[in-house]
């Protein structure tokens, strides 16, 4: 606590902060959570009655954590009013990855973006499995058609950590291309997050593009 209050919440490790969450005092709770979970992602996708069995932890401090980390997918969701600007695959990444790394689900959205790529909006196309099998691409365009947006970005989790993108993405990615050259909306990139700040650019790597 002291710390924070010295040199700000920046300045703290993931293990600090934890620290400071759990109100642990000298029992250093929060680095033995650090340390069994190995990063923030995996604790935050731990349930409640898994964390009550980590020991120092009880009822109270397991929802307490819960809490915090729903907060910060809340906080996520939340654009800011400029409407930012993605100039690269990283920036696109950023945007996504503070929710998305941590989803237990494989989920795809899909990044709306105006003539001079300020983000227009964000939708949810698909939830569990994404696979050509399931995946109908027209579903993919729906809402930038609506919008009358000329471009979107692709974005789906690995919910594995490995962002290494797979025949499935790349056959994807291959298919949603095609489909917007005849709609005329341009396709930027399909992004692949993983965990651990990982992602993969599926149009840097020539895979689908």
């Amino acid at each position: 606590m002291q710390r924070l209050l010295r040199y700000g919440a920046g300045a703290l490790s993931y293990a600090e902060l934890l620290q400071v969450v759990l109100s642990a005092g000298d029992e250093p709770i929060g680095f033995e959570l650090v340390s069994e979970y190995k990063s923030l992602g995996t604790i935050a996708r731990a349930g409640l009655i898994e964390l009550q069995t980590f020991n120092g932890i009880g009822q109270q401090r397991a929802a307490r954590l819960q809490a915090t980390f729903e907060l910060g997918k809340r906080l996520a969701k939340e654009l800011p009013t400029d409407r930012p600007q993605v100039r690269s695959p990283s920036e696109i990444a950023q945007l996504f990855m503070p929710e998305m790394s941590l989803l237990e689900q494989e989920q795809m959205r899909i990044l709306l973006l105006d003539t001079k790529n300020r983000v227009a909006g964000i939708v949810t196309a698909y939830q569990g499995s994404v696979h050509t099998t399931v995946i109908r691409i027209a579903e993919l365009f729906r809402e930038a058609i609506r919008r009358n947006v000329p471009s979107i970005a692709l974005v789906h989790n690995h919910p594995s950590g490995d962002a290494t993108p797979s025949p499935e993405d790349c056959s994807i990615t291959r298919e949603v291309v095609k489909a917007g050259a005849l709609l005329d909306i341009e396709i930027i990139d399909h992004i692949v997050i993983g965990d651990h700040g990982r992602f993969v650019s599926l149009k840097e790597r020539g895979l689908g593009f």
